[in-house]
């Protein structure tokens, strides 16, 4: 909530420049203390956070939504389309993700848009597989095997019976992924291939942050805390969820 009225909440203007107090340590004025050009680092936390949550948020529901469909139509079909996607599947998880990603966004030095499709693209295997196990559970069941025998079309029985049974799996997955969106982005523009300056993220606030670690270690310590908090609450979420007795007793 905080970053998305940061424009509000935040006490600088994004950009504002204070060069009579560059590298300004912690204090009652700025309370994260201040950057290399005298901005204040809790506004570009609060303002970065909009970034590194979209691309998290927005990559973990289209990576959710490529893995529920190709689960689906995998663990429905069975035979030869589940072999060929599975497959797929594996060869996508056998591939190193960061620098696959690091790869990608060097060579189309992409915007924030095309970091979203970017980590969307290297992270939906697992929802894949989750959905697929969900889905080759589900079909076994009475009311599936009495739509099949009935003649029922396969694109209306995933969609009215085994779509409402894979939800809850496929929530878990997608609330653990934001958290391993925030990471990918965090780490990819640690390494400067990720989100450009001067538009602030987590991830290039701890890039920008390397050169001063010893000197002025604010830099690094509250975008560092931030997304340490982030994603513990989203694994702590999604753990909840797993293991709440709705979850259970679809298992």
């Amino acid at each position: 909530m905080a970053s998305i009225l940061a424009p509000y909440f935040a006490p600088f203007a994004a950009d504002a420049l204070d060069l009579a107090n560059r590298r300004a340590a912690p204090s009652l004025v700025h309370w994260f203390g201040t950057d290399e050009l005298g901005r204040d680092v809790l506004t570009r936390v609060l303002v970065g956070a909009r970034v590194s949550l979209a691309i998290g948020v927005l990559s973990a529901l289209m990576s959710a939504a490529i893995g529920v469909a190709v689960g689906a139509v995998a663990g429905y079909t069975g035979r030869w389309i589940d072999d060929v996607l599975m497959r797929a599947t594996d060869a996508m998880l056998a591939i190193p993700r960061l620098p696959l990603l690091m790869l990608g966004a060097a060579v189309l030095q992409p915007g924030v848009p095309m970091l979203i499709l970017l980590v969307a693209a290297a992270g939906w295997m697992e929802t894949a597989r989750v959905v697929r196990a969900e889905v080759q559970s589900l079909s076994s069941l009475d009311f599936v095997q009495a739509a099949r025998a009935i003649g029922a079309n396969p694109v209306g029985v995933i969609v009215r019976h085994i779509v409402p049974g894979i939800i809850p799996a496929a929530t878990v997955a997608t609330t653990l992924a934001i958290g391993r969106g925030i990471l990918l982005e965090s780490t990819m523009s640690f390494f400067g291939v990720g989100v450009q300056p001067p538009t602030a993220s987590w991830g290039n606030m701890l890039y920008q942050a390397q050169t001063a670690m010893t000197s002025e270690p604010w830099l690094a310590i509250f975008p560092g805390l931030f997304i340490f908090a982030t994603v513990l609450a989203c694994n702590a979420v999604g753990d909840a969820i797993g293991s709440s007795p709705t979850q259970r007793q679809s298992d």
